[in-house]
């Protein structure tokens, strides 16, 4: 029995889906906009679907949301472990000073 969805036809509907959930988030932002600050703030206008594209656009260069990954804080998942183990086999004096170095840094 062959699988239904096999390489590329997999590839395929995964890049549809792609595609059809960032046109689907840019009416969803369209909608927000026109639903909530039209009656919120009157100087704002309702915007267009192209419109709430380029603020979706905007948005990621400026925020760089959607997600980053599954490791967040600039460090993979393994390196923090590592941390952690070496903060544990610290002794007293050494964790206070490594504790006071790091609020001097913040």
């Amino acid at each position: 029995m062959k699988r239904l969805f096999t390489g590329k036809i997999k590839w395929v509907s995964f890049g549809i889906l792609f595609i059809g959930m960032i046109f689907g988030l840019g009416a969803i932002v369209m909608w927000l906009w026109n639903a909530i600050l039209p009656d919120v703030i009157d100087v704002v206008k309702p915007i267009s679907y192209w419109q709430a594209m380029g603020i979706l656009a905007l948005s990621k260069l400026l925020f760089g949301g959607f997600g980053k990954g599954k490791h967040r804080g600039g460090r993979p998942p393994f390196a923090r472990k590592e941390l952690k183990q070496k903060f544990m086999e610290m002794n007293d004096e050494e964790r206070a000073a490594f504790k006071e170095k790091w609020k001097n840094r913040c």
